[in-house]
């Protein structure tokens, strides 16, 4: 039977768990009103400049003078994947779920015959994939400073992307995260971004062809493309920050709801040791009395 004494200090322990857990459950619900606001309040402008530059493209697409963005490179040897996850953890699967859809891709390329990279965007991501695919490696994006994500951030990280892109390091690239759906439910997603690709637009009037351009189409579309990778990056960040609150609250939640009921069990146990102790003192009492 345990101690009393260590049962006093493990009901105790939990109870402190117990403190820490919902203050981080509250702490995350506050954050996830501003994130899930930011979230959907980014979705309809990048649903529009998808639809714009999805009729551009569908105008473009088979010409010569296409911007490199969109017809890519003519071949699809070398991949790019940029995995977004959080810089802390204590949040549910919501890491895991990204790194496990990522590590799945790597695999159907590499049995592909595809050269695979890998650039990092919050540290648990790294942590994850250093094990199996630490040589993979390219670079990582921190963002544990950054207090609120910004379009700066995303736009950093696009130069980054662009960048390499220009200099032929890669063919295709893919961004992973978490899209947003509720605080239980969080989808992994992946999304090329390079070379474009866009959905096929449902009317005849999401094609583009009721405007004229100035300078020309493909002018417009290059220019545009490029914000194109920086607004999908933006919106998959803000997704994360939405997806990562979500988890936490939900994790956190749970986490409270155990302590208490391990609270209620310890305790339960606790009194049971003790009664049973005051029960043999009385029996040593009584036999000791009857002895004299």
């Amino acid at each position: 039977m345990p101690n009393l004494k260590d049962l006093k200090n493990r009901i105790a322990s939990v109870k402190s768990t117990r403190k820490i857990t919902k203050a981080m459950q509250m702490v995350a619900a506050a954050k996830l009103r501003r994130a899930q606001d930011a979230a959907e309040a980014a979705r309809p402008y990048a649903e529009k400049m998808e639809t714009v530059m999805g009729g551009l493209a569908q105008s473009v697409g088979g010409s010569d003078n296409a911007p490199r963005l969109l017809a890519g490179t003519g071949k699809s040897d070398v991949h790019l994947l940029v995995v977004m996850t959080a810089e802390r953890g204590l949040c549910g699967g919501f890491n895991s779920t990204i790194v496990r859809k990522a590590r799945q891709h790597v695999e159907t390329l590499l049995a592909a015959g595809k050269t695979v990279k890998i650039l990092t965007v919050g540290k648990k991501g790294r942590e994850q994939l250093k094990r199996d695919h630490g040589g993979k490696f390219v670079g990582h994006v921190d963002l544990s400073d950054v207090k609120r994500l910004g379009y700066a951030d995303a736009a950093r990280i696009a130069a980054d992307v662009l960048g390499r892109f220009d200099a032929g390091d890669f063919d295709v690239a893919t961004i992973f995260f978490n899209r947003f759906q509720s605080v239980i439910s969080q989808v992994p997603t992946a999304t090329q971004i390079i070379p474009a690709q866009f959905d096929a637009p449902e009317t005849a009037s999401d094609t583009g062809s009721l405007y004229d351009y100035e300078p020309s189409e493909e002018a417009v579309l290059e220019d545009l493309l490029p914000r194109g990778v920086a607004t999908q990056i933006f919106t998959a960040l803000l997704e994360n920050a939405a997806s990562e609150q979500g988890a936490r609250m939900s994790a956190m939640d749970n986490a409270t709801r155990n302590a208490g009921d391990m609270i209620e069990r310890l305790t339960i146990e606790y009194n049971r040791s003790r009664q049973a102790v005051i029960t043999n003192e009385l029996i040593e009492i009584i036999s000791g009395a009857e002895a004299l």
